[in-house]
């Protein structure tokens, strides 16, 4: 059974691949470059946090901020020598590790964030300029890595959404959904729109001009609410009190 279900995996993989290559370029679906380069840029973020924020907590963070994108490139790399040219078409395996990708960053950014409140509630030692860079590091990554989730889980992801026959609400409620007679002939959320919806909860603490309709997409929007909260308000406010 489970050798038969690969097959068809693998069928249905290869007929969608040859369905997108009698496309014209730029059409069935968005680049894939935007979504890679975000990925790129969340794991540069954290390789880039700066290793000694909280004093003694140099060497952890030392070695997690090197293995986290190590093990994300190493995630990547497949998806990079297996992807179509230009557009993204559907497939089990890829989307699978796609998700797979995501999670560890998303894993590797929130253990970021509780650790540094728990040490910074603790009364360890600060470096306050240090502390505001780790802080912008940190909530950049949690924008970006949170709208890899909505736009991969949105509706099936964005191969279904593509392919449906029509832009219907999913998850995700956008104005250009509500009132079509705004949107442009054939529109479909990309990930750029996904990352405005992020980058708006990140700061408004709510949603904005896109409503979340699902369980999943509302609990998602309070996790990323809530780690902007505790980074903004008391990771930089902590920081900004001791710059003196």
């Amino acid at each position: 059974m489970k050798l038969r279900e690969a097959a068809r995996a693998r069928a249905a993989d290869a007929a969608a691949r040859a369905r997108a290559a009698t496309l014209p370029a730029g059409a069935g679906g968005e680049s894939r470059f935007i979504p890679a380069a975000a990925v790129v840029t969340a794991a540069s973020l954290y390789a880039t946090l700066p290793s000694r924020f909280i004093g003694g907590s140099g060497g952890f963070f030392t070695a997690l901020r090197i293995f986290v994108p190590v093990l994300a490139l190493v995630l990547m790399a497949p998806l990079a020598m297996t992807a179509p040219r230009r557009r993204i078409v559907y497939s089990i395996p890829r989307r699978t590790a796609a998700i797979g990708l995501i999670a560890v960053i998303t894993a590797a950014n929130g253990t970021a964030v509780v650790l540094l409140v728990h040490l910074l509630v603790t009364g360890h030692k600060v470096n306050g300029h240090d502390l505001i860079r780790a802080a912008i590091h940190i909530w950049c990554a949690n924008v970006i890595v949170f709208a890899l989730w909505f736009w991969q889980l949105d509706s099936g992801g964005p191969m279904e959404r593509w392919n449906a026959a029509e832009a219907r609400p999913g998850d995700f409620l956008f104005p250009q959904q509500a009132d079509p007679s705004i949107a442009r002939s054939g529109w479909r959320p990309t990930f750029l729109d996904y990352l405005y919806v992020s980058f708006t909860n990140s700061t408004a603490f709510s949603p904005t001009d896109t409503m979340p309709l699902t369980q999943w997409a509302k609990m998602l929007m309070l996790v990323e609410a809530a780690a902007s909260l505790l980074t903004l308000l008391m990771v930089a406010a902590r920081a900004v009190n001791i710059l003196q």
